[in-house]
């Protein structure tokens, strides 16, 4: 199974996001978005492209939280995904918002703009970064999360 997992887009269409991304998006067995679209319409383009979960951010409007929920857990292949943006200055987001699932496998979230891919105590944290950029992002990145016999995550830099 293959996860394309995007954050932090903060565009309002899907034709604004990279083309390679989207080509990408394509490709996966699901899609997960982590929040701060910022528009609906994005929204309903990425659900059109493949399956997809997601969930809204601090910056998401109304239309969009009315049809997401603020964190999920989602089961893919045996592996217990928790999703959520996050909320709050970056430093010790780990803690916040791990604090915020129990039995999960894997944390992915948002809002940092920072990409992150690391194992804490047995439980992976993977964040995307921005696919688009947005500041204080480096780069343009989104992640892929293979899940076979394992769990693994890759973040992916946008050229």
């Amino acid at each position: 199974m293959k996860i394309g997992v995007v954050s932090d887009t903060h565009v309002s269409r899907i034709d604004q996001l990279p083309p390679k991304l989207v080509d990408a998006l394509k490709e996966v067995d699901l899609i997960v978005h982590l929040g701060d679209y910022t528009g609906k319409e994005l929204l309903d383009g990425l659900r059109e492209l493949g399956d997809f979960r997601g969930v809204f951010g601090n910056m998401d409007t109304s239309s969009v939280r009315a049809e997401l929920p603020e964190k999920e857990v989602v089961d893919v292949n045996g592996k217990r995904l928790g999703l959520i943006h996050g909320w709050g200055a970056p430093w010790g987001i780990h803690k916040k918002i791990k604090d915020s699932f129990k039995g999960v496998d894997a944390v992915l979230y948002g809002h940092t703009h920072m990409a992150k891919n690391e194992l804490v105590e047995g439980i992976l944290f993977f964040n995307p970064g921005s696919a688009t950029g947005k500041f204080p992002a480096l780069r343009k990145t989104y992640g892929i999360l293979a899940i076979g016999d394992s769990l693994r995550g890759e973040i992916i830099t946008i050229e």
